[in-house]
């Protein structure tokens, strides 16, 4: 068998025409749901890029590996200590390892590892291909190595490879001559972004917001011009989401290369395609612009598409998983291992994985349900923030609000209010102290079942703040001075006293 993974980077699921978008931004990864089985409430645990990859590869949440940010300690994987062996735990058990192991040829062809310096991430692969551009590239510079090793591997079988694009990810970079598809398509989705609502979105406080959608300032980068420094109207509001659908259109016909280079050489019949993400990105959710900074529904929920040989295609879950699933599942799916080689003569211990994932093989085989009763999400890297996914609500417990004045409690009701625009935490306590009860439950279970009596979180706050927080507060406030917005600033000074010594 044949196993594709596309891991396509910063990919909200709601603007794929199969997840219903009105666009028409899809037609080859729409085609390969056609064929599978599209999971409609799948999250990843650790937002965004780094802490996301590492619970994919490994099957474990952040507060286990220790990665949930994108810089500091909490950007490094813990250490094994004494129980480390000769190879670690990523040379064993990770997402490509574990493939290994039932006989398959391994082959990774991304930048990601370079990006975040997550060495971590080559475990496991017989083959590597980075393009050298550290995740700036676009899809023409990724495709031709894809293509290439297809041809060079047509006459093969058992092979994973596992393609990574970034075409989504800010800024928006689809070639100039790939023009605007959606130059005269409405944005019927974003019809909540009224005047009104844009309005308070230029008044709201924090990075990324429509007055600064290069984080802290609206310098536009001059390379880009797909990426705007600042939405001030509909029509910028308009460019902005085209920019981004350009994004997934433009990645979508490579995908459509890969897709046919595969049929041209008789490759699909025993072929397995696996198309998730990341972590999606906020459109103008909780007033954020082209960022995923906190742990929400728009920014952790992300798509997952399989299509497995003789399995019933054109089918839909609607249970609750996590990213981290994938690799329990692939191991049911695949079978008992042909040879289980366990070396007790070195740790004198029998290895057995510490995965946190829970398989739903029997979903993607016979259609039986095997989702979770709730999530818990966690953004670390410009938000520090925890989220209870259940029933129809969201709840999100902010303990860093990475400057944008968040209230310590949010609550909203997904199911009437996907776009997080009404806080009812005030209306509905008892909801809020469910959502604490089912927080603290997983994590008294989570250091229980810790090699480190540390949460990372904490580790994040002690060391500053978020990444992309930390540094910027006496700056930013300037910024705000001048653009009318200094009515935050005692309270960001209340908040966060430490960026003022």
């Amino acid at each position: 068998m044949k196993i594709l993974l596309l891991d396509l980077d910063t990919l909200r699921p709601d603007h794929l025409g199969c997840y219903g978008y009105s666009r028409n931004t899809s037609p080859n990864i729409d085609k390969i749901a056609e064929q599978g089985i599209r999971f409609n409430n799948y999250y990843c645990s650790d937002a965004p890029c780094l802490p996301s990859r590492s619970a994919l590869m490994t099957g474990r949440f952040g507060i286990h590996t220790g990665v949930v940010g994108h810089g500091g300690t909490a950007a490094d994987q813990r250490i094994e200590g004494e129980i480390r062996a000769m190879s670690d735990a990523n040379s064993r058990d990770n997402l490509p390892s574990l493939i290994r192991k039932y006989g398959y040829h391994t082959t990774l062809i991304s930048s990601f590892a370079e990006r975040h310096s997550a060495w971590w991430f080559y475990a496991g692969f017989n083959e590597i291909y980075n393009v050298g551009k550290r995740g700036m590239e676009s899809a023409e510079e990724i495709t031709p190595n894809v293509l290439k090793w297809i041809d060079n591997n047509k006459d093969k079988d058992n092979w994973f490879l596992h393609v990574n694009y970034w075409d989504p990810h800010t800024p928006y970079r689809a070639p100039k001559e790939f023009g605007n598809p959606f130059e005269n398509e409405p944005m019927l989705e974003l019809e909540w972004i009224t005047d009104e609502v844009l309005e308070k979105h230029k008044r709201k406080i924090g990075p990324h917001s429509a007055s600064e959608l290069s984080m802290y300032d609206n310098q536009a980068p001059s390379i880009f011009p797909r990426m705007l420094g600042e939405i001030t109207n509909q029509k910028e509001l308009k460019e902005t989401i085209d920019g981004y659908d350009c994004g997934i259109k433009y990645m979508d016909g490579h995908i459509g290369q890969i897709l046919k280079a595969l049929e041209d050489n008789n490759m699909t019949d025993d072929l397995a395609i696996i198309v998730t993400a990341d972590h999606g990105e906020n459109m103008g959710e909780l007033g954020i612009y082209g960022e995923h900074a906190t742990a929400d529904y728009p920014n952790c929920r992300i798509p997952m598409i399989i299509r497995w040989p003789n399995c019933q295609g054109g089918r839909e879950d609607n249970t609750f998983h996590y990213n981290l699933d994938l690799i329990p599942t692939i191991k049911d799916l695949l079978g008992k291992l042909p040879v289980e080689r366990v070396n007790t003569k070195i740790t004198g211990r029998v290895h057995k994985a510490k995965w946190d994932g829970s398989s739903y093989a029997k979903t993607i085989l016979s259609g039986e349900e095997e989702g979770r009763d709730y999530l818990v999400i966690s953004q670390c890297a410009h938000t520090c923030q925890r989220g209870v996914r259940f029933d129809k609500w969201l709840y999100i417990h902010t303990y860093h609000d990475g400057y944008h004045l968040f209230d310590d409690e949010m609550l909203f009701n997904i199911e009437e209010d996907p776009q997080e625009q009404f806080n009812v935490a005030a209306e509905y306590p008892e909801i809020c102290h469910e959502a604490v009860y089912k927080l603290h439950k997983w994590h008294k279970e989570m250091m229980k079942t810790s090699d480190s009596q540390i949460d990372p979180l904490w580790t994040v706050i002690a060391e500053g703040g978020p990444f992309h927080a930390k540094g910027h507060l006496k700056e930013y406030c300037e910024r705000l001075e001048e653009t009318g917005r200094g009515y935050g600033i005692e309270e960001l000074k209340r908040r966060h006293p430490r960026e003022f010594e």
